[in-house]
């Protein structure tokens, strides 16, 4: 075994010690700790850099040697079961780990400078290398018992850093939205992995993949059986990538700071579902039933993200609904039998996805000290505009992430998202529709995102004025609690807040200290109305922006067909074969077969895009109020198919309110009958029974009069009832 197989298991290892100290330190001393703010995050950024250069090194040898390495220790022994434990090392794995350790560094060094006005800094780094090291152990793991257990790590390490701001109600509901959620998709799991290890006997990867096509071939094992197995194990990555219908959870996790956008929506929570998808494709693919359900889920999550979309006014939400659509791509490939580009896209969306994550932070950062620290304004696109004005870095760094995510060639998507498409039609020509209609509406919502943030006027000065925001603060405090106190013009009427706590005004006062230093010119007097414009951020916060336009430009070229003529000559398509055998992958077999298949998909973007420009571009060829935008009316559509589309986007398919009236109010509705049944049915009747023991003995106390004639009628007649009663009922 090469050497650099052995240090696999340091990939995880290195940002997990990092996180004990910093967690240990914040529990025993605190402020010492909090004092030491850049020493824990050099340290955090250093052991994760060191992982991705050992998950770079393995990547290399896989692309060389292009081997399967296998390392297993025993871990529990028994007399009938024995349970091993290690790595498996594959092209699948190898570029997973790079992916994940990447982005990661590259989203820690982004944090570094977008968290220090923060004072969770610190705790931040703690949480933030936890997911970086729960998904590399569940990459490499060899059975499903240890993926489950690093799986789960993957959700519980997450949704810290999802209610992060857990002061804000509505960080705090996003946390546990998105851990009921998961919880409903690792049941599932959980009842997936306990029966094919009840069918195969064993939970090592490729031992229970030979095993159930043995069993199949033989006829020793039923489909009835099977399928149920197969579908409850699909029900994980159902709820961890965001699949229909439990992909609510996912837009509600922007509620966390904006750089962990990147890691959940790209690299681990989300990743980690298409990986668990990719791994035991096997025991998917002998169901025809099992892989029409994965198709079509995959394709119903594409279209419903690519549609809520549309009308999305929050920056980041807006972002999250392309991650969904995406991610239906990535479902829906596997689902038709295109391995490979199930396994492709994740990677190279991983770091187009990151790009427009990191550049939405940086808008935000930029926006915050002018409209003020709550995420009603300073994520609201009708504040922004002309940005690229004030900010050409990042809306040039941005621009490449935005133009991938579309599908445009040369750029990363495009060599793994067109092939999708055209593998759709191949499998049933309704799934190619759906994802051929779903590419207009990604463009038109990802370069509507574009206009409305960097072209065309900046529009926080206008509206500053005439737009009234009553919202819970970073730290929970409500900002105003009337309508005629909602103006928020700066940081200093926060400051100036009497009923703020002590606690929140020391945090205003960093925060204002902090923009200071960041953007001198800006003033913060609540009496001035100097008009205040956005600065660009700093070096550290530029950095990994200029660092993922390479993987967003260049990355995809290893899945191009790269001689004519002869199938499967892409790098990828020989490469990221999975380590068994499947007929049923379709493969585009040249230059000139995969540009005709990519054409549709290509023009469908295109035009998405030209509509969103000729609608929000810098020269709209219309003219309106802005602020009708965003406020759904029907007034605004004379044509009422038109209106309920604007109604469906904006109000996010109304799935969210079924779920609040089916589960939230059906659930409360049945505790409260339950909470009713238990007092008066349950409670009643065991008090009534002790309630009947002293009266009666009261009454009887008093039919007692003592003479024996009178207790020996009662005797008969009783007798004779009941003798009369029996007689009745046989």
């Amino acid at each position: 075994m090469e050497l650099i197989y052995q240090f696999v298991r340091i990939v995880p290892s290195l940002p997990f010690l990092a996180s004990i100290p910093i967690g240990l330190g914040l529990f025993i001393l605190p402020k010492s700790t909090r004092s030491l703010r850049r020493i824990w995050a050099t340290t955090s950024i250093s052991s994760l850099g060191i992982a991705m250069l050992i998950s770079l090194n393995i990547f290399w040898q896989q692309i060389t040697g292009n081997s399967i390495y296998r390392c297993l220790w025993s871990w529990i022994f028994n007399k009938n079961i024995t349970f091993e434990v290690g790595f498996l090392i594959d092209p699948l794995t190898s570029i997973m780990l790079v992916s994940i350790t990447t982005v990661g560094v590259l989203v820690m060094i982004h944090s570094d400078s977008y968290m220090s006005h923060d004072q969770g800094y610190v705790r931040f780094f703690a949480y933030l290398s936890l997911p970086t090291a729960s998904m590399p152990g569940s990459v490499p793991s060899p059975n499903s018992i240890q993926i489950y257990i690093f799986w789960e790590l993957v959700g519980m390490c997450s949704h810290p850093l999802i209610g992060f701001r857990f002061t804000r109600p509505s960080a705090a509901n996003a946390r546990q939205k998105a851990s009921i959620t998961n919880r409903v998709g690792d049941f599932g799991l959980l009842l997936g992995i306990s029966g094919f290890y009840r069918i195969t006997g064993s939970s090592e990867s490729e031992a229970s993949f030979k095993r159930f096509n043995e069993l199949l071939a033989n006829n020793e094992v039923t489909s009835w059986f099977a399928t149920p197995c197969a579908l409850s194990l699909f029900l994980g990555p159902v709820a961890k990538s965001a699949q229909f219908p439990l992909h609510v959870w996912l837009p509600d996790a922007t509620e966390g700071p904006t750089p962990i956008s990147a890691p959940i929506h790209a690299a681990t929570t989300v990743a980690a579902g298409i990986f668990l998808v990719a791994r035991p494709f096997p025991l998917f693919q002998v169901s025809p039933s099992v892989m029409g359900v994965i198709s079509w889920i995959g394709a119903i999550t594409a279209l419903l993200g690519a549609t809520i979309a549309l009308a999305q006014k929050d920056l980041k939400k807006g972002l999250a609904y392309p991650t969904t659509s995406q991610s239906g791509y990535m479902m829906l490939a596997p689902g038709i039998g295109s391995y490979r580009a199930g396994s492709f896209h994740p990677i190279t969306h991983a770091h187009s996805k990151a790009s427009s994550s990191l550049g939405s932070g940086s808008v935000i950062h930029s926006m915050e000290p002018i409209v003020g620290y709550c995420p009603d304004k300073s994520q609201n696109m009708a504040f922004m505009g002309g940005l690229r004005k004030y900010m050409p870095i990042t809306g040039t760094t941005l621009l490449p992430g935005t133009l991938s995510l579309c599908g445009i060639p040369p750029l990363a998507c495009f060599w793994s998202k067109d092939e999708i498409p055209a593998d759709s039609w191949l499998y049933l020509p309704t799934l190619g529709w759906i994802a051929w209609v779903t590419a207009g509406p990604t463009a038109f919502h990802m370069f509507r995102i574009y206009f409305l943030t960097f072209e065309g006027d900046f529009r926080a000065n206008l509206s500053r004025d005439s737009v009234s925001v009553s919202s819970a603060s970073t730290w929970g405090k409500v900002a105003s609690e009337e309508s005629d106190k909602g103006k928020i013009e700066s940081v200093s009427q926060l400051v100036e807040n009497e009923v703020a706590s002590k606690e929140s005004s020391k945090s205003l006062e960093m925060i204002q200290k902090f923009s200071e230093k960041k953007n001198p010119v800006l003033s913060f007097s609540p009496r001035e109305k100097k008009k205040m414009y956005p600065k660009e951020s700093d070096n550290t916060m530029l950095f990994p922006l200029l660092i993922l336009t390479l993987p967003t430009s260049f990355i995809g070229f290893i899945g191009a067909p790269l001689s004519q003529g002869q199938k499967g000559s892409d790098l990828s398509s020989h490469w990221l074969d999975p380590s068994f055998n499947h007929s049923h992958e379709v493969i585009s077999e040249n230059w000139s077969q995969f540009l005709s298949n990519a054409i549709t998909s290509v023009s469908t973007a295109f035009s998405g895009m030209f509509i969103a420009f000729i609608s929000y571009g810098p020269i709209p060829s219309f003219s309106r109020k802005l602020q009708e935008e965003f406020e759904p009316s029907s007034e605004k559509f004379s044509n009422p198919f038109f209106y309920f589309i604007y109604n469906w986007s904006y109000f996010r398919g109304y799935i969210d309110g079924y779920y609040d009236v089916i589960f939230v109010k059906g659930i409360r509705t049945l505790a409260k009958f339950s909470s009713f049944f238990d007092e008066w049915v349950i409670d009643g009747v065991v008090n009534g029974v002790g309630i009947s023991a002293p009266s009666g003995g009261e009454g009887v106390r008093y039919a007692e009069g003592g003479r024996v004639s009178s207790y020996l009628f009662g005797l008969i007649f009783g007798t004779i009832l009941l003798l009369f009663i029996v007689f009745l009922i046989w």
